[in-house]
């Protein structure tokens, strides 16, 4: 790959990066009233986070069972008022121990 080449991908990374961001301001000039765009909006973080997490918690473990048993108990915890620390801590612990137990590698 050229110089020249590397530069123009730069560029247009720029270029897409920064039209996300400055369309909405030249269009949009007040205040959303809209309750569907509104709540749309609200949600797009969580469910980017959720696509980008989800899928990734169950293929990385040595097994999909591990994984899958860490998203339920973290949904659980997360449902009775646990903060983010604790149902990461509790995830991680559960995966561990169950990938550790499958293994039958004991230290």
């Amino acid at each position: 790959m050229e110089k020249h080449e590397i530069i123009l991908y730069i560029l247009l990374a720029i270029v897409c990066t920064n039209l996300i961001r400055v369309v909405p301001m030249v269009f949009i000039k007040g205040h959303i009233r809209n309750t569907f765009v509104r709540s749309f909006l609200y949600y797009v973080p969580y469910v980017t986070l959720a696509v980008m997490t989800f899928p990734d918690m169950i293929q990385t473990t040595m097994t999909p069972l591990s994984g899958i048993v860490s998203l339920m108990v973290g949904i659980i915890a997360a449902w009775f008022g646990l903060g983010l620390f604790p149902v990461a801590a509790i995830c991680c612990a559960i995966v561990y121990l169950m990938d550790f137990m499958s293994s039958g590698v004991f230290f």
